[in-house]
This record gives structure tokens, C-alpha cells and sequence, in this order.
């Protein structure tokens, strides 16, 4: 058992002063307020919220980082960036460059990251010897930097989307792609296998085993529904209309949005994510909130990228589950994510106060969507996540507990419990020096 104390708490009702909160078997007990703390309790700083949900992350672009923002260019001309990069990984380097990359994220408060995972296999496209080598090191990774990792394996089989149809594979691509639905889901159920029974049910309770359809571009319609079957009752996610270049070429080819053409294939639901959502039809709108379906969106990323705003405001009120991810990569601070989630949509509407703090905590905390429905409170019965905000540091000293998410960030991050277990105190990671870790882990890519 372990107990501890803070001045202010984020409980369901919203800020409460002199929080006292029990764990027990990496489980919340006993959470109280209007308390004094008792002598064994561990005294935390400022202001504790439930621990954060990072629902959408690419690890290994965090070696992109500083290397593709000064020149302009588009999205399709940092795609070639990454995708060079994709070609230099191997799985012991991506365990490295993923641990240090999830350390990092530990030290902004995220306790579980849903990683969005498309490299499988070798540089010519053929399986290494172990088909699942890739995923097995970025397990591995989030183990070591302690948290918790939905993988969420993606099925990609072409190279894009035309007027004439789907696209080829390129010699980058081939890395990613399994050759049909068919063969991702006999490769990803041996993963499974490895971790838990079936996918969604792992042995080890830190894993889950989820799926992701990469876009509408990457896996042709015959084949969506196979992947949404083979995912049932696991976490599903999928970018969706992050271009209006996609949308061009799926009404070109199909004749609908990419939304309308996973819907007709069974895609949508509290257990399925739309990644971005940037360019949506009032139609596309209104299906992903009678479905209640998750939406990820990951602000910095969307505006590194010149993407769009997306229609935040609009989506929650049709009903849909608005969460956050880094994407990326370039930015990992999920408060920074919030904060943009509010300014974005002040920036569109020409209107303030969008999202109210609650909103945004709430946004923070979406673990349902990676297949951790019982974390995101500090309520019993909740996995004892934890994060200690400082409110005494130049950026928070004087704001209001219930206001700080509008003004804190990562560097303002104290504590961190995960399952119970202290990954970071005093803003730093039992790891150790997780700058040193990523200048280690990024610098041989590019020599």
C-alpha cells in the first residue's frame, strides 16, 4: 500500500483542496478531500490529475524533430523525410530511439500511449525471421520507460490513391505492407499470441494488443472489412481526412469521403478512432457522434504540418469522444496539445472559450479509447495514475488550480505514478538522463 498528499486534486466532480489518495496493488483504494495529510503519505506538489492518454503516437519520427521545419515544403514533402528515414531503422535501434521517446513522454504526464505501428518488416519487404520484431521492441521500449502501450498494428497494402484506382508500393512502402488483409491479421494474431490470448487481452496488464487501418489511401475498400472484423472487440484507429488531397481522391475513386466509405465497411463506434479529422462534411460530422466515435486529435502536428484546423467544437457536439496525440512527435506535451485544442478553435470561430478546462482534462484522460476503460480518474476502483503539476514555477505561479492546464506544460510535470509505480519524481525519470537517451538513440540514423 501507498498513500499520498496534495494541496489540490482533479477528482470527477473537478478541483478539490487537500487531496489524500491510497493505492493498493496498482489500484486507487481510498481517494479523499478537505483532508490533512497522514504521517506515511508522500507530500506531492500543486495540483494531481489522473494520469494522461497519449491516443496517438509514431515514435520514430521524434528523429525528425528539428530536421524538417525550416524549409517549408508540404506534407507530402515531409512524408519523403520519414520515409527516409523509415528506411535506416532496424528493430534494435527503433527499441532504442522508442524507449528514450517514451521516457520522454512519462515526463509530460502521459502514462499510456497508443502507438500507431506501420513498420513490420525488412528493407525489401520480406518478414524477419521473427515476423513481429518491430512490435516486440516497441513493447519492449514502453516497458522499460513505464507505461503503458496499446500497439495499435496497422495494415497498409498501397502506395496511395488516384483517379485510376490504388497505387503501387514503393520501395519504402514495402516495409510496411503485409501484401493483403488476409496476411496482416495472421501476422498480428502471432503477436497476440505472444502477449494474450486473443487481441485486446494481454497477459502482461500494461499491453494491449489493438489495430489500425492506415488510411483509405493504404488499404482498398475489399479489404477494409476484413481488418474492422479482425479487430472486434479491440481498440481501432485509422487516419481519416488529414489532407484534403485524400478527400479529393476517395470521392474521385469511390465517390464518398473516406468517413461515409469506413462507415459502409463498419467502422465506427466507442471502440474505433478517426486520427485527425480535419476535413469533414457536415455529414462526416454527424456520423462519427451518432457512432460516439473517438476522434484524435494532435494539434501541433496538425499545424507543423499545414494541415487545417479541424472541427473540434462541432464533433463534440454531435456526440463524438474528442482525445489527444502526439503525433509526430515533434511536440511531446499533451498539455501543449490541449491548450491548442481551445486556441485552434478560437483561432477559427473567432470565438474564446470553446473548451472549458474540465473539457480539456477530460480530453487528456482518454484512455477508454486505447482499451484502458478503468484509467483516466482519481476515483477508487481506477489504475493509480498520477500526475503532479508544480504551481510555483514561471509559468503557473499565480493561476488558478481549475485554469492551469491553459497555462502549465510538460516542463511543469513533477510526478508521475503509473499502475502505482513512480516513474518520475522531482521531474525526472528513473531512466535517468532522457535527453542523453535520445541524442544517443537519434544521432547514428542520420550519419
Amino acid at each position: 500500500m501507498s498513500s499520498y498528499w496534495a494541496p489540490y486534486g482533479w477528482l470527477p466532480g473537478g478541483v478539490a483542496e487537500r487531496v489524500r489518495l491510497v493505492a493498493e496493488d496498482g489500484r486507487w483504494t481510498r481517494v479523499e478531500a478537505g483532508v490533512e495529510p497522514a504521517d506515511q503519505d508522500v507530500r506531492l506538489p500543486g495540483l494531481v490529475l489522473p494520469g494522461f492518454a497519449n491516443t496517438h503516437s509514431h515514435a520514430f519520427h521524434r528523429a525528425l524533430r528539428g530536421r524538417t521545419h525550416g524549409d517549408g515544403g508540404t506534407f507530402w514533402t515531409w512524408r519523403d523525410r520519414m520515409y527516409a528515414l523509415a528506411r535506416r531503422l532496424e528493430p534494435p535501434a527503433y527499441h532504442l530511439l522508442a524507449r528514450a521517446v517514451y521516457a520522454e513522454m512519462a515526463l509530460a504526464g502521459i502514462s499510456a500511449v497508443g502507438e500507431f505501428h506501420y513498420l513490420h518488416h525488412q528493407q525489401d519487404g520480406s518478414p524477419y525471421p521473427d515476423p513481429n520484431a518491430f512490435g516486440h521492441a516497441l513493447i519492449q521500449a514502453a516497458s522499460e520507460a513505464g507505461i503503458r502501450i496499446t500497439l495499435l498494428d496497422t495494415c497498409y497494402l498501397s502506395g496511395g490513391l488516384g483517379p485510376a484506382g490504388h497505387l503501387e508500393l514503393d520501395e519504402v512502402q514495402r516495409r510496411f505492407s503485409d501484401g493483403s488483409a488476409a496476411a496482416w491479421q495472421q501476422r498480428v494474431a502471432l503477436l497476440a499470441q505472444i502477449h494474450g490470448a486473443q487481441v485486446g487481452a494481454a497477459q502482461d496488464d500494461t499491453v494491449r494488443i489493438g489495430a489500425a487501418i492506415h488510411s483509405v489511401r493504404a488499404v482498398p475498400a475489399g479489404q477494409l472489412g476484413q481488418v474492422v472484423a479482425a479487430a472486434a472487440g479491440s481498440p481501432l484507429h485509422v487516419h481519416v481526412s488529414e489532407q484534403p488531397a485524400e478527400n479529393e481522391a476517395t470521392l474521385g475513386h469511390y465517390g464518398c469521403s473516406p468517413t461515409e466509405l469506413l462507415a459502409r465497411h463498419g467502422f465506427g463506434g466507442p471502440l474505433h478512432t478517426a486520427v485527425h479529422a480535419t476535413h469533414l462534411s457536415a455529414a462526416d460530422i454527424a456520423l462519427y457522434g451518432r457512432t460516439a466515435t473517438n476522434i484524435s486529435f494532435c494539434p501541433t502536428t496538425e499545424r507543423d504540418l499545414a494541415d487545417g484546423i479541424g472541427p473540434a467544437p462541432e464533433l463534440a457536439a454531435a456526440g463524438a469522444r474528442l482525445t489527444l496525440g502526439s503525433d509526430q512527435n515533434a511536440c511531446v506535451d499533451l498539455l501543449e496539445e490541449a491548450r491548442a485544442l481551445e486556441l485552434h478553435a478560437r483561432l477559427a470561430s473567432l470565438r474564446r472559450g470553446r473548451f472549458s478546462p474540465a473539457e480539456l482534462v477530460d480530453a487528456l484522460t482518454g484512455h477508454a479509447s486505447l482499451g484502458w476503460p478503468d484509467a483516466g480518474q482519481l476515483a477508487p476502483g481506477q489504475r493509480a495514475d498520477l500526475v503532479a503539476l508544480r504551481l510555483d514555477t514561471v509559468r503557473t505561479a499565480g493561476a488558478l488550480p481549475e485554469q492551469v492546464v491553459l497555462v502549465a506544460g510538460a516542463a511543469d510535470v513533477d510526478t508521475v505514478l503509473v499502475d502505482g509505480r513512480l516513474v518520475v519524481s522531482g521531474g525526472r525519470h528513473v531512466l535517468g538522463d532522457v535527453a542523453g537517451l535520445l541524442a544517443e538513440a537519434i544521432a547514428p540514423l542520420w550519419r
